[in-house]
């Protein structure tokens, strides 16, 4: 009787936790095109691989973008799309930045960058880069970059979810970079 209890039990508890992770913004992870989707090299001149993001690319300074670039963009590919987020963050993963239809021959984003292509929604609700300010401790930032077939052409503005959406299928190569600020 009370191991039948506890297994109902802990099922009850695993589904709460699947049900607050998706309130919680937690999303499917976006599919590649087919299971040979190739690596993009994402790096910046500004921070390394799992180091500090500088104070000048967060809230606390200038909130500007920091400088990117990558290399390994498949010949046929169409359009490139650039998304950042926090998943550390207490309300789930924030998004800092959503950038859809770079042009496909671009191998790197300046420092600042604007008008690079389309800007979606960040979760502030405003289009374009809003860097690193988080409420406290150390958080992971990830700027993913993904190679695709085709072109979105959605509207500026469009939401993450929208923006995933459009994708699904699309992928022909991904890479990301990640960086850590703490306040």
């Amino acid at each position: 009787m009370l191991s039948t209890r506890s297994s109902l039990l802990a099922t009850f508890y695993i589904i709460l936790i699947l049900l607050g992770m998706t309130a919680c913004g937690v999303t499917t992870p976006i599919q590649p095109k087919d299971a040979g989707v190739s690596s993009l090299q994402i790096t910046s001149a500004a921070f390394e691989q799992g180091a500090a993001i500088p104070v000048k690319y967060s809230c606390d300074g200038q909130d500007i973008s920091p400088p990117l670039a990558w290399s390994g963009t498949p010949e046929e590919a169409q359009s490139l799309v650039l998304i950042t987020d926090d998943p550390d963050a207490p309300v789930g993963t924030w998004v800092h930045w959503v950038l859809f239809d770079i042009p496909a021959d671009a191998n790197s984003l300046p420092e600042g960058i604007q008008d690079a292509g389309t800007d979606g929604n960040n979760s502030w609700g405003r289009p374009g880069y809003g860097g690193p300010c988080p409420p406290s401790g150390v958080h992971r930032y990830f700027f993913k970059l993904y190679a695709l077939d085709t072109m979105l052409n959605l509207k500026p503005g469009a939401t993450i979810e929208d923006v995933e959406k459009a994708m699904q299928g699309h992928i022909l190569a991904q890479g990301e970079l990640m960086g850590k600020y703490e306040r």
